[in-house]
């Protein structure tokens, strides 16, 4: 896992144990948690259109602390699950490079099943 990532889930980790928390979280209800907080995110977007103004600094600001919360239990939930993230997003990256050839899909945005 890259550096400041082990130190940000080290960091989490001492917070959840100070709190007696780890019993908590658990995989079901760190998804959930994940989900909320990614609605949240999405809450910030309800009844605005794509051709609106670039979004204000307050409302960038609010939305980092989603992005926040996202991170925090997908770390949490990573750690849970003995998985490192930035591995398995190589990984992942690697998978969808496979199903996305660039040739095939370059400026096209369909699911690779229907290439």
């Amino acid at each position: 896992m890259e550096k400041d990532l082990q130190k940000l889930l080290e960091r989490l980790l001492t917070f959840r144990d100070e709190r007696d928390w780890a019993r908590f979280q658990t995989p079901r209800n760190l998804a959930l948690s994940i989900s909320l907080e990614a609605a949240e995110l999405l809450e910030h977007f309800q009844w605005t259109r794509e051709d609106e103004p670039q979004l204000s600094r307050d409302k960038v600001e609010a939305m980092s602390e989603e992005v926040a919360d996202i991170l925090i239990y997908l770390l949490l939930m990573a750690d849970r699950l003995g998985i490192d993230p930035v591995e398995a997003a190589f990984d992942k990256i690697e998978k969808n490079a496979a199903r996305y050839p660039v040739e095939l899909v370059r400026g096209k945005s369909k699911k690779y099943t229907k290439y």
